[in-house]
């Protein structure tokens, strides 16, 4: 038998690419947020100790009297309160009138969920603007509301409801345009909860409001405080819905902050107005997810504990 040798000839291996590393991935979006969200919010900080300028502009000296007229006026004091007020409000209604079409949709029947889904989604695809209009014409006044000329067309003429330029008009229009985002996080968190926790609650002798209560609310916590945070920051910071249906006693810090900065020309005050905006928002979510840090803690606890 013959042995055949056969030459190796060294081939190199092909050099792999390191991959991108994650950090360069996210320059893009940082390089934008930083130019079009950090850097005009610094403005806007800067603007609120500064003063206004005999030929235009902002200088010095600084000062704290825009803070101190927005804390301590009984004008502005009413607007942020109202501001709270309106987005808890708003908050807690959207919370409410979310979970069962959260439930239909994480746990209903297929076909149907789809189409609570589609029903939900589809607002978010129509301007805020033209939804706010549809609000205006269903809520006006006297008989050229859709509402009270329904009433007037029952034979009810001597019932007027007058609900806009209202706060509560704010509020109903607020929890038409943002349940959506209430909504999709809650039925989030309902879709990761295993069926087989409720079923034994069932089984163990636990009606349907207490398995809710006690086992499926819960752990709904990440996804609810998701959604009211939310809500929350965004009717804080609504301008739009406010300034069409809600007139001067529905107006929010949003429309205060207009005025201040393209009426009155006092950019001194619309950038304290600003700052005071964030503070609320950031505040109020932090809150949110320190409660529900501390719960989730004390369930996880309470299960190692009856292990």
């Amino acid at each position: 038998m013959t042995v055949v040798t056969v030459p190796y000839e060294a081939t190199r291996t092909p050099r792999v690419k390191r991959p991108v590393v994650g950090g360069a991935l996210l320059l893009p979006a940082v390089a934008f947020l930083t130019a079009f969200l950090v850097l005009p919010s610094l403005v806007l900080l800067a603007y609120s100790f500064m003063t206004p300028q005999t030929g235009g502009g902002m200088g010095f000296p600084l000062h704290l009297s825009s803070y101190m007229r927005l804390l301590t006026e009984p004008t502005y004091q009413q607007v942020i309160l109202r501001t709270l007020r309106i987005a808890l409000i708003t908050s807690v209604a959207t919370a409410v009138l979310a979970y069962p079409l959260a439930i239909v949709i994480a746990h209903g029947n297929p076909k149907f969920s789809r189409l609570v889904i589609v029903l939900v989604v589809m607002p978010l695809l129509v301007s805020v603007l033209v939804r706010t209009y549809g609000w205006q014409i269903l809520l006006g006044n006297n008989r050229t509301g859709a509402i009270n000329w329904l009433l007037a067309d029952m034979g009810l003429k001597s019932i007027v409801i007058k609900l806009l330029y209202s706060e509560t008009a704010v509020i109903i229009a607020s929890v038409h345009v943002f349940l959506p985002l209430m909504v999709l996080p809650i039925a989030g968190s309902l879709a990761r909860i295993d069926p087989s926790i409720t079923q034994a609650a069932r089984m163990l002798g636990a009606s349907s409001w207490g398995a809710f209560r006690l086992i499926t609310f819960p752990l709904t916590f990440p996804g609810l405080a998701a959604g009211l945070g939310i809500v929350f920051s965004l009717t804080a910071a609504s301008y739009i819905t406010p300034a069409m249906i809600g007139g001067r006693t529905g107006a929010m810090l949003g429309n205060l902050l207009e005025q201040q900065m393209t009426t009155v020309y006092d950019w001194s005050m619309g950038g304290a107005i600003a700052v005071v905006m964030v503070l609320i928002s950031v505040t109020v979510n932090l809150a949110i997810n320190r409660l529900v840090d501390r719960r989730v803690n004390a369930m996880n606890a309470g299960n190692g504990r009856n292990k």
